[in-house]
Parts: C-alpha cells; sequence; structure tokens
C-alpha cells in the first residue's frame, strides 16, 4: 500500500465479534482477530509501511462494490492489467463455519492476494511457519488457500490462475475440508436472520439499511454491546493528537442506541430493551454502586484497559496512536440518567422487576451526587457542573419515579429532579436565555438539542428557542454543527451526530427543514451507506473512527420521527 486510503474508501465486514475493514481496491487494512478489541494483526490503515495489510497485488483500479443483501458480505470489482476480478469477502458466521476473513476471487483474470501481517498492533514480526497445507502466523492465526502459498520473508503469497477461481481462509485454525461457497450460504442465511429482527420500509430506505447493517456488525453478539466504532485513533483532527480508541461500549450510546432502534421498529422494543439492561447490569456486577459507574466498558462489561500509545506511524502520521480509553477513570453523570431514561421509556414496572437490584442504586447515586462537577458528556479533563449531566438526571429520575413499586421511594426521586430542574432555571441559562453548556457560562453546545427529545421541556419552549439561534448563530457553517469544546480551536470537523440532534429537534416544528438537515448529513455517507464521527465540509472528507454507531443512532432516530 503507497498510501493510506481515504476515510470515506473503507468498507466493513464481520460475524458479530470482530470486524475487517477494506478499501475500495480490496486491500484489508484493519483486523484484530477474535474480538473487536483485542490486538490487530492488520493495521496498515494506521501504518502503511509496517502495519501489515491483505492486498491484491500490482495495480489496481476500484470499479463498484456493494454489501449482498442485508448481510455484512462485501463484493468488491476491481480492474488490474489482466483484466476484471471479483472478491468476495466476508467473516463466516452462523452455525458450523469456520472463524476468520475469508475471500473469495472470482473472475477469469485470476489474481493474486499478497498478506503481509504485522501480529500485536506490529510489535514484532510474523512468525511464518508451513503446516500442511496452511501457513501458521505467529502460531495463533492460520492462513488456507485454495492454490499453493508462497512464503517470501515475512509475506505470503497466493497465486490464482487465469481462467480459475479461489479462495483464502485467514482463521484461527487450518481450514481442513474447505467448503467456502458452503460458508458464505450459510453466511448469508445467518445475516437474513439478524436482519428480520429490526425491518423497515419507507423515506430514505438505503440511508436506513446502511445504518442498520453498521449497528449490527459492530454488535458483540455474545453480550448484546455496541461499541462506539471499529478502530484506533483515526483523528479527529489530522496531525493534531486527537486520536482515540473507540472499540468500547459506551453505556449513554448504547442507551441511544436502543432508543432510537425501539422507535424505528417497536415490535423490537422489549428485546432490545432487555439486551441493553442485561449489558448494564452485568457491567455493574460486583461493583460498589455507591461509586460512580465508568462512562464506559468493553464488549464483555469489563473496564477498558490504561491508555497505551503504540510505535505506529499513525493515519497521515497522525500520532499518537492510542488503544484503551482514559475516559474509563472519568465522572460522566449524564451516563446515569441516560440508563434510568433508556430503561423507563423501554420497559414497565414488572418487566423491570430482575434489574432493580442495579436500577434503584444508580437513581440513588444520582440522587445523592446530582450537584457533583462532571466530565461531561465530551469527556472533557476539567469537572465542571455540565447542564447536559444535570438534565439527563431530573427526566432520568422522574420517568423512573413513575415505574418504582414503592410510591414514597418514587416522590422522594421526582423531589430531587424538581430541584434539579429549579437549580438548572436559576444556575443554566445564559444572558440571553439559552441553555449554557456549563452552569454560569455562556457558550452553548449542540447537545442542548436533545433537551426535546429526552422529555425535558418543549421544542418551543423560549429557552429552546434561544439555544437554537444560539447554535445556529455560532455553531453552524454549510448546513453543519459542531460541539463546543473546552479546547479551543481544535479544527476539528462538523460533529455529525450533533446536525442530527439538531434535525431531530426540528422535526417536531419544521419536517422540512429536518429533511433538509437529514440529507445534508447523508452527502457524508460513503457508497456503502457508512458514515464517520466528523466530516470537513471544505473537503469533503470524513474523520474520526469509523464507522460511528453514536452517528447512525442518530441518523435513525431522525428518519423515525420524519415517517
Amino acid at each position: 500500500m503507497t498510501q493510506q486510503p481515504s476515510i470515506r474508501d473503507l468498507g466493513i465486514v464481520g460475524d458479530r465479534r470482530t470486524a475487517a475493514l477494506v478499501t475500495r481496491a480490496g486491500s484489508v487494512v484493519w483486523y484484530c482477530p477474535g474480538r473487536f478489541d483485542a490486538p490487530s494483526l492488520l493495521a496498515g490503515l494506521l501504518d502503511p509501511g509496517r502495519g501489515g495489510e491483505w492486498r491484491v497485488e500490482g495495480e489496481v483500479t476500484p470499479l463498484r462494490r456493494a454489501y449482498l443483501g442485508d448481510s455484512g458480505v462485501l463484493e468488491t470489482r476491481v480492474a488490474t492489467p489482466a483484466g476484471e476480478v471479483t472478491l468476495v469477502d466476508f467473516m463466516p458466521y452462523g452455525p458450523q463455519v469456520p472463524r476468520g476473513v475469508c475471500r473469495l476471487v472470482r473472475g477469469p483474470a485470476g489474481a493474486t492476494l499478497v498478506l503481509t501481517p504485522a501480529p500485536d498492533y506490529a510489535r514484532r514480526p510474523p512468525r511464518l511457519t508451513r503446516g500442511g497445507d496452511a501457513v501458521r502466523i505467529d502460531g495463533d492465526c492460520w492462513l488456507s488457500a485454495s492454490h499453493p502459498l508462497d512464503v517470501e520473508g515475512g509475506a505470503v503469497r497466493l497465486s490464482i490462475p487465469a481462467g480459475e477461481s479461489g479462495w483464502a481462509l485467514l482463521g484461527d485454525r487450518p481450514a481442513g475440508t474447505a467448503n467456502p461457497e458452503a460458508w458464505l450460504d450459510t453466511t448469508l442465511t445467518a445475516w437474513r436472520g439478524v436482519a428480520a429482527e429490526t425491518s423497515y420500509s419507507g423515506p430514505y430506505e438505503e440511508a436506513v439499511r446502511g445504518s442498520l447493517r453498521a449497528l449490527r456488525l459492530l454488535t458483540f453478539e455474545e453480550t448484546g454491546s455496541v461499541i462506539s466504532a471499529a478502530t484506533t485513533s483515526l483523528p479527529e483532527v489530522i496531525g493534531a493528537g486527537r486520536n482515540y480508541d473507540y472499540r468500547y461500549v459506551w453505556f449513554r450510546d448504547s442507551g441511544m442506541i436502543v432508543r432510537a432502534l425501539s422507535l424505528l421498529s417497536p415490535g423490537q422494543k422489549g428485546t432490545l430493551g432487555r439486551g441493553f439492561l442485561d449489558f448494564v447490569c452485568r457491567s455493574a456486577s460486583g461493583r460498589d454502586l455507591e461509586r460512580p459507574l465508568p462512562p464506559l466498558a468493553t464488549v464483555c462489561g469489563k473496564d477498558a484497559p490504561d491508555v497505551e500509545e503504540l510505535p505506529l506511524a499513525g493515519y497521515r502520521e497522525s500520532r499518537p496512536v492510542r488503544i484503551g480509553n482514559t475516559a474509563v477513570s472519568q465522572v460522566q453523570l449524564d451516563v446515569y440518567g441516560n440508563i434510568l431514561l433508556a430503561s423507563a421509556g423501554l420497559y414497565g414496572w414488572a418487566e423491570l422487576e430482575e434489574h432493580w437490584s442495579v436500577l434503584g442504586p444508580v437513581a440513588e447515586y444520582l440522587c445523592g451526587h446530582w450537584q457533583d462537577p462532571d466530565n461531561g458528556i465530551w469527556e472533557e479533563e476539567e469537572r465542571l457542573p455540565y447542564l447536559s449531566s444535570k438534565v439527563l438526571g431530573a427526566v432520568g429520575l422522574e420517568r423512573l419515579a413513575g415505574l418504582h413499586p414503592d410510591p414514597a421511594t418514587g416522590e422522594r426521586w421526582r423531589a430531587v429532579a424538581g430541584d434539579i430542574r429549579a437549580w438548572v432555571a436559576a444556575h443554566g441559562l445564559t444572558s440571553e436565555g439559552a441553555f449554557a453548556a456549563v452552569a454560569g457560562e455562556e457558550t452553548v453546545d449542540v447537545v442542548a438539542a436533545l433537551y426535546p427529545a429526552w422529555g425535558y421541556c418543549a421544542p418551543d419552549a423560549p429557552e429552546m428557542r434561544a439555544t437554537l439561534r444560539v447554535l445556529e448563530r455560532e455553531w453552524c457553517r454549510e448546513g453543519l454543527y459542531w460541539r463546543a469544546l473546552r479546547e479551543k480551536d481544535t479544527g476539528e470537523g462538523a460533529f455529525l451526530a450533533g446536525t442530527l440532534w439538531v434535525a431531530l429537534y426540528w422535526t417536531a416544528l419544521d419536517p422540512g427543514r429536518a429533511r433538509q438537515m437529514l440529507e445534508t448529513v447523508l452527502e457524508y455517507a460513503n457508497d456503502l451507506g457508512l458514515i464517520a464521527e466528523e466530516a470537513d465540509p471544505a473537503s469533503g472528507a470524513l474523520l474520526g473512527n469509523f464507522p460511528q454507531t453514536f452517528v447512525h443512532a442518530a441518523l435513525l432516530g431522525v428518519i423515525a420521527e420524519l415517517t
């Protein structure tokens, strides 16, 4: 790989355990075997010189690509000097199939696939040894193929002659007696079953299909958790150090995701809610619930690891490359309110009964600590009285209070929510009457556009009208909105989820305006319907980790309200 692909050029395949990213030219440039947050075997996306990739040899011209139906199977057509080649990339999914990345090579031209593995985020050279017809990589992975494999230094080559088709599997064991076409059929059948759980027919159907696929691909099936993105350290600002590991589960994001999906597919409301609450309870199990929950967890509900910097060049030399996430040690009170709000919105009391052992302490923690400063939704370094944390605490307590079996407890929670509302009214408005990002300050943040959706106030409330005026004046350019970060002049791109939150606000007052904003964001989806965290309207480039479930959930929420 001579240069790193644009983020817009990336596609994703997965098996609901982990994922791989594939470029338009058919190169696999990111792959973590076994689990989303496991050490990478291929990280050419973050270092084209030494990170590792699995490419088509020679000059390659991308032609077209598409997913097969609603599956996570990606078909890519490219042109080589010898002719057109079709690659079918998938991770076998379903009963009695191997685990790994499978590549089918079809077409009369033939092709050579070159694998250059770089184990453990390229921190050590690969050990390549033959084992029968397969090549063993570092003792953990095996490359099996339809044709003989050649080992040359740190690379493995598979040459498929003209006039023949072929396949290769980068898996956790030798393929043995292989039937990759049967694996493909099983995988497509399994994906059809998953897709049937949340169906949609109506306006913006292709956008919905793309977003649903992204959320399904980034779901860890074993626990039902949804990670924020498949990648780490794709920069929010090229070369500025705003590079983070998003391969974890944020409780706040998960609550927003299940609410958006339940609006789009009401019949799945109970199933979605139970999966969310089960994960929250699993993550809280064994913790001291008189102390704050971390805002994020691994896909198995454990604490995310401490941050470690890797000796990789970085995406377009954007360093440092990080694994782990410092937010695990932060206090984000909005997480508590979001858990309560999502739970109350998805279930009645009887259905919540088994989760009261966690929901009750979460509510009590909010009652005792809502006045505390926290790090806020944007995970700022300085703890301050962020207004969105207070607002979510109030609405979460109010919604759950109505479901509590003990009237006295419910009344006490409502009283605390009333205290929060009084505090917000006294301290949380700017001189223009808008909701402040931080109590006592004049800055307004785009997260306030969600206050009506959370049920805090009406969309036409004077405070909301003032808030939207300030947002449009100070934080909107070319139809897109930015976040109000404490770190000034970061140079980051437009925040696409925030733009969709503003669109969600307008669905109640001006649906035409909401549609226009939605369609502005959709211009930044790639040809596969995938969206990153941010966008640069000047260049059209996508920025940040990819694909970003936060954005896809926000998109679904807007469409659900418009239909």
